[in-house]
């Protein structure tokens, strides 16, 4: 039997960071309001010239290393991205393959949102499992500060740039593999967060605010619900809760809901603001390098993003 295992973790911030001033020199707003709002008090924001293929390389090149294969050993790319290199092609995924030197391997970009990891994981357990590859690459990477509304008061600080990778592997060890992953999506709710064009006053990022909180809440808590029950797992079978980094109050107020210990959950939305796809890798290398995560811990992941899309994970971490 073939199971699919996740096998390293590796993330890139740019070093720009841009906090709360910077907005309050802008705009009539206030440190106090943001953060009572969002929890965010600083953001990492890409250079002119660094491209989102470029974080996503970074971040790749170290997820690579961790996991002591060699890069001629991965077999396909997923990166998970709403903010890519080029509109419609080449994929951001192409450019990254070329980039990392992997020209030949099978490539592909998928666009998610914010559960865009969550998705690329079921998509990397899927065809290992099929044995149809061995070491897939994952990636979420977002340059957000290319598609955000400076001027609009309601969307312009809640968002950052960064990636994250993963390398996931074929194993025959069970006790290696990943669990479960579970998505889904309901497009009806579309108009809750969305890119209305491609043209240069059409191609920024619009939200619902307090429709998308209300939604996200119900739904990121009964979807990890029906995960943990379908698996047999209680609460205290998870070593850490690392949900996508969207906003204090949602985690919070999800978190709360499931009644995980603080311990347990995960945050780095104060530093980093929300970097869509890439927010949870980001988090999982965050705890991988400050040590909170170690090899056989079970982790839980959380996920809702435009679409609307949403998926949670169970997944052992089995570094080699």
């Amino acid at each position: 039997m073939i199971y699919a295992s996740f096998r390293s973790i590796g993330a890139y911030m740019p070093s720009q960071i841009r906090d709360n001033d910077w907005f309050i020199q802008r705009m009539d707003t206030s440190d106090e309001w943001i953060t009572k709002r969002t929890g965010i008090k600083q953001r990492r924001i890409a250079s002119e010239d660094e491209l989102c293929s470029d974080l996503a390389v970074k971040a790749s090149t170290i997820a690579i290393q961790r996991a002591g294969i060699e890069k001629s050993e991965i077999d396909l790319i997923v990166c998970a991205t709403i903010s890519p290199d080029f509109y419609c092609m080449p994929s951001t995924a192409c450019i990254i393959g070329d980039k990392l030197g992997l020209n030949g391997v099978m490539a592909l970009d998928i666009s998610a949102a914010c559960t865009g990891f969550v998705y690329a994981l079921s998509i990397a357990k899927a065809f290992i499992e099929s044995g149809m590859k061995k070491n897939v690459l994952i990636i979420g990477a977002e340059k957000l500060s290319s598609i955000v509304d400076y001027t609009d008061r309601t969307t312009c600080m809640l968002f950052g740039d960064g990636a994250g990778a993963a390398i996931i592997s074929a194993t025959s060890n069970k006790e290696e593999a990943i669990i479960d992953v579970s998505c889904s999506a309901d497009g009806a709710y579309g108009d809750f967060l969305m890119t209305p064009g491609v043209d240069s006053e059409k191609h920024f990022m619009q939200m619902k605010g307090n429709e998308t909180f209300k939604v996200a809440v119900k739904t990121l808590t009964s979807d990890v619900q029906k995960i943990m029950a379908k698996n047999q797992f209680q609460n205290s079978d998870i070593d850490l809760f690392i949900p996508h980094q969207a906003n204090y109050r949602i985690i919070k107020a999800v978190g709360d809901a499931l009644g995980f210990e603080d311990s347990q959950k995960v945050l780095t939305v104060e530093k980093y603001g929300n970097t869509s796809s890439a927010s949870i890798p980001m988090a999982i290398n965050e705890c991988y390098e400050d040590g909170r995560l170690k090899n056989g811990m079970t982790i839980l992941l959380d996920a809702f993003g435009g679409g609307l899309t949403w998926g949670s994970a169970l997944v052992k971490f089995s570094a080699k």
